[in-house]
């Protein structure tokens, strides 16, 4: 399943992470994952000072974001990092590690986000393509919004054929590790969210109980 959220980022974020990518040192974006030979991109330096005020931007935007919170049910979030993409570059299909390294703890990634900084048609490519059996779902999201999609599905990025595409992008781990049960606890959320002012408060009661009970016995701390 995935989400994706308009306005994730407000103007003034987005306009402040565009400035911090001019000037934060870019490094080859094979550092992170060096056996693939089909990544081709740069990423932000985690050794400049200005890529930690760039994660720190991304990251409290998770925390307050209500939507991404009930999608998620995050326990662990990667720092983001600043991806650039310049023209002729892409990411070929793959799929993410199951685990990755965060400083000596292991996060295992559920889920994937990535986070447009550059508006759509300012260029050509660079779409993000998940794979679902056969059939391809192609991404391009407005500058500010994020798109939450599971780990678990082969990935790519098309080539670039104009311009410049940059983005934020992480990787979650979630305290409902099976996908299908965390749907469903999103599911009464959302049922919660939309019903709620017609339903009774004893109807009301019930769903959240639910709910509640559903998130203690299928979560992991």
């Amino acid at each position: 399943m995935f989400l994706e959220l308009k306005d994730f980022l407000t103007l003034e974020e987005v306009e402040r992470l565009r400035a911090i990518a001019a000037k934060v040192d870019f490094v080859d974006g094979k550092v992170s994952n060096p056996y693939n030979n089909t990544k081709n991109n740069q990423q932000a330096s985690e050794a400049d000072p200005r890529n930690a005020e760039a994660s720190q931007i991304v990251a409290a935007a998770f925390l307050r974001s209500g939507p991404f919170q009930d999608f998620a049910f995050p326990r662990s979030i990667v720092p983001p990092l600043l991806a650039r993409y310049e023209v002729g570059m892409a990411y070929g299909a793959h799929s993410d590690g199951a685990y990755l390294q965060l400083g000596r703890d292991r996060l295992r990634s559920d889920l994937a986000a990535t986070i447009w900084l550059n508006p759509p048609d300012s260029y050509d490519g660079g779409e993000l393509v998940v794979h679902f059996g056969t059939r391809p779902v192609v991404i391009k999201g407005e500058a500010g919004s994020v798109v939450i999609y599971p780990a678990t599905q082969v990935h790519e990025v098309l080539p670039v054929r104009r311009g410049q595409r940059l983005v934020s992008i992480t990787f979650i781990e979630s305290r409902i590790q099976d996908e299908f049960l965390r749907t469903q606890l999103y599911e009464l959320s959302r049922i919660a969210e939309d019903e709620g002012p017609r339903m009774t408060w004893d109807c009301r009661v019930r769903l959240d109980t639910v709910r509640n009970n559903l998130l203690r016995m299928w979560s992991r701390n």
